[in-house]
């Protein structure tokens, strides 16, 4: 019975004792790059309209904005990583919102997965720029001009038919309340594209979720 009291003694501070941190993840140390954009009307519907986001104002005329360049695993991802770099300034977070919207986000994506790149701000916002630029937007989508429900096959071949050298592998396109959110690309860190892996490779799993039209 005393046996017993202890075994049950030593089970239950295991539940109540704290668990050990997790380290933190490591800068530099990741397999790949999503290159996360975000169909700004699908936003601005469902959350940035109702905060008074400038990229809302429809005189911006906003189609797709940079969400983010995300260092990824082949199976999920690292994130506040520890790093030896300085945080970005705020000309050079505000610099970014002609494509991000806001410094606001920009300083965000920083924090969450710049410091998992290893690189420099200057370095890290400049490659999410070139990231931005070597990807070609489909104009069509922008041509939009009332709610449509799309299949998510549609609009990730739209993206492929535009872009030479993306594959339906490399390509994922997510969505959220059922609405169309965001369009995926797997890049090496070259930024050169490839199969995503992992969580990443999964669709929207809705058949045909709404496409906001540009505000």
């Amino acid at each position: 019975m005393i046996r017993l009291a202890h075994a049950l003694a030593l089970i239950a501070l295991s539940f109540t004792a704290p668990q050990r941190a997790i380290a933190a993840d490591e800068a530099g140390d990741f397999d790949y790059y999503v290159l996360a954009l975000s169909w700004n009307a699908a936003w601005c519907e469902a959350e940035g309209a109702g905060r008074g986001a400038p990229q809302c104002d429809p005189a911006r005329d906003i189609g797709f904005t940079l969400h983010g360049l995300w260092p990824q695993h082949e199976r999920g991802w690292p994130e506040f990583c520890r790093t030896g770099q300085r945080d970005p300034s705020r000309s050079e977070t505000r610099a970014m919102a002609d494509i991000m919207g806001s410094g606001g986000l920009a300083w965000h994506q920083w924090k969450k997965h710049g410091r998992c790149s290893g690189l420099s701000p200057e370095a890290y916002f400049a490659l999410a720029r070139d990231a931005w630029e070597m990807i070609v937007r489909p104009d069509v989508l922008r041509r939009v001009t009332t709610p449509l429900r799309v299949p998510p096959r549609v609009i990730e071949q739209a993206f492929i038919e535009a872009n030479q050298g993306l594959r339906a592998n490399g390509v994922t396109v997510t969505c959220k309340d059922r609405r169309f959110r965001e369009v995926r690309i797997c890049l090496t860190k070259g930024l050169v594209p490839r199969p995503c892996s992992g969580a990443v490779a999964k669709d929207c799993p809705i058949e045909n979720p709404v496409f906001a039209p540009m505000r």
